[in-house]
């Protein structure tokens, strides 16, 4: 039962996206913004599987995400399914303690991506010249979300690395003994 879970641990981390992200913990919060939760799965897992299950995992968490949303007319997709790709070319640097940082700076500016897509689409689907203004606070909202994000990153990120480095290797252990 336990070698079921340890194989079976990121499959089981990747149930806790939607939960966590829908959840909305308050006591993570930034100036009201949470951090955008499916980059913390997404990097460290195309890191390790490359670009093409990168995009395929980035397609999956964007369909997840929407079906779950209250709005139906804005999607994650693009944002999730650039951002696995772009994550699947990145290898991790030796010394573990510039990589921790790395994982908060790549987050941060996946964030900015990803927001500013999701941004674009409702700035276009709403646009007036009147309402304008009204825009504005998304700008600090994608700012905070950036923040928060990039900070919690490196603590996130390196240990589902680890533990996607740990389950890979399982995984390919215990399928060449059973064989």
């Amino acid at each position: 039962m336990g070698n079921y879970f340890k194989k079976k641990l990121s499959f089981i981390s990747f149930l806790f996206i939607p939960i966590v992200y829908f959840w909305d913990p308050n006591w993570l919060e930034f100036l009201g913004v949470q951090p955008y939760w499916p980059l913390f799965w997404l990097l460290p897992w195309s890191m390790i599987y490359g670009s093409f299950d990168g995009l395929i995992i980035g397609l999956s968490l964007g369909l997840i995400l929407d079906s779950l949303s209250h709005d139906s007319s804005f999607t994650q997709i693009p944002g999730l399914v650039l951002c696995g790709l772009w994550f699947g070319k990145l290898s991790i640097s030796k010394n573990s303690f510039v990589g921790h940082f790395r994982f908060g700076l790549i987050c941060a500016f996946a964030s900015v991506f990803c927001g500013s897509l999701y941004f674009f689409q409702i700035l276009i689907k709403y646009w007036s010249a009147d309402t304008y203004f009204l825009y504005l606070p998304s700008i600090k909202n994608i700012f905070a979300q950036v923040f928060i994000t990039g900070l919690l990153a490196p603590l996130l990120c390196s240990l589902l690395f680890r533990l996607f480095q740990r389950s890979k290797g399982r995984d390919k252990l215990i399928s060449f003994i059973n064989k």
